[in-house]
């Protein structure tokens, strides 16, 4: 059986959601760095070969802040990675991380804001009267 380059297999998934939920443990119990304690990842993304990862990271604050939130993890890439080697038996290698930041939520506040603005400017014409 062949796989389109768009299909997902079952491992890919497992090997996935493995990476996601050791990785979010070892940002709230172990990583020390300060601009990661309000992020989360939100999906994660295998190759085909799994030795790739690419790990959309969901984090609160303005463009900078979520910036930076990205450039730590980057950074602490090699402490991960040794991690999950010892935590991960079920697989022959760890897989390079590429962190990504989700943009998701913060299309989705700014989507709700411009909303709220729309109903804030026109209280008037949500409200219709029907005459008896």
């Amino acid at each position: 059986m062949t796989l389109r380059s768009g299909a997902r297999s079952p491992r890919r998934e497992r090997v996935g959601e493995q990476l996601r939920e050791e990785i979010s443990a070892m940002m709230l119990t172990e990583i020390k760095d300060p601009r990661v304690r309000f992020a989360s990842i939100s999906r994660v993304r295998m190759s085909p070969d799994l030795r790739e990862a690419w790990l959309a990271v969901s984090a609160l604050g303005g463009d900078a802040e979520r910036q930076n939130v990205v450039a730590a993890l980057g950074h602490a890439e090699g402490y991960l990675r040794a991690q999950l080697g010892r935590r991960l038996e079920n697989l022959r290698s760890v897989p390079r991380l590429h962190f990504e930041l989700d943009e998701s939520i913060a299309y989705s506040v700014r989507v709700s804001t411009l909303l709220r603005d729309l109903a804030g400017e026109r209280p008037d014409e949500a409200v219709v009267e029907v005459p008896e």
